[in-house]
């Protein structure tokens, strides 16, 4: 039986979530993550949200609402001293059209059937309520329960019962090429002590390189987009 994570372990993998440091491997794609759910939460006008974390075991992105919500449920299937519901996502144990908000970020693609989840989503959300998503698109393996990987066209085939999608590549081919290679060598460092090395030396660089040539850049290029972020709206 795995042991469970004491608060301050998963606090502390949340604040790594959206305030990555120069040494994580996924600093570039979680910087535009944190940047655009920034600016869709802000774009609310709803206040006192009821809020549904599903995979919120760590909850990186409250803080992003600065008091906006007014309930917070989070849904996981591992527990942790933040999990308030132990369930799956293909059958939520709520209420139809009781939540202004769902969060769903970087767990679709462990869920057997991804459509139904999404599907749950859309019941237990208000009319005009608003889906925040985050999706691999091209990632390494990190568990034998990993499935799926999503593109652009499945990701709206996937929420085409939503009325409005917003669909945003977290960083272009130019990000995702730095992302690959740090989270490559990550990989391939046999020893620990060779991965904490590559992380003090090697990434920032690759990290920082990578961000100053995608500004340069200027291009719209997303043909190795490494992740998605969307905001749906029921």
């Amino acid at each position: 039986m795995t042991k469970m994570e004491s608060l301050e372990q998963v606090q502390s993998m949340g604040r790594e979530r959206l305030y990555p440091s120069l040494t994580n491997p996924n600093w570039l794609v979680l910087r535009k993550r944190r940047e655009l759910f920034r600016r869709w939460l802000e774009g609310l006008p709803e206040l006192n949200l009821s809020v549904l974390d599903i995979g919120g075991r760590i909850q990186p992105y409250r803080p992003l609402m600065a008091g906006q919500e007014r309930q917070y449920v989070a849904v996981d299937l591992r527990v942790t001293p933040l999990v308030d519901v132990v369930a799956n996502a293909e059958r939520l144990p709520l209420a139809s059209e009781s939540f202004d908000l769902v969060l769903c970020t970087q767990m679709l693609e462990y869920v057997p059937h991804p459509q139904q989840a999404i599907l749950e989503i859309h019941r237990v959300l208000k009319p005009r309520g608003v889906l925040l998503l985050s999706v691999p698109t091209a990632s390494l393996k990190d568990t034998d329960e990993d499935r799926w990987r999503f593109l652009p066209a499945g990701i709206r085939q996937l929420l085409s019962a939503f009325s409005e999608i917003e669909l945003v590549a977290e960083g272009g081919s130019i990000a995702g090429l730095f992302r690959t290679v740090n989270v490559c060598l990550q990989l391939f460092a046999r020893y620990r002590a060779l991965r904490t090395v590559l992380s003090h030396t090697i990434t920032p660089v690759l990290n920082l390189v990578g961000a100053g040539m995608e500004g340069l850049a200027r291009s719209d290029n997303e043909a190795f987009a490494v992740n998605y972020s969307v905001l749906a709206r029921k």
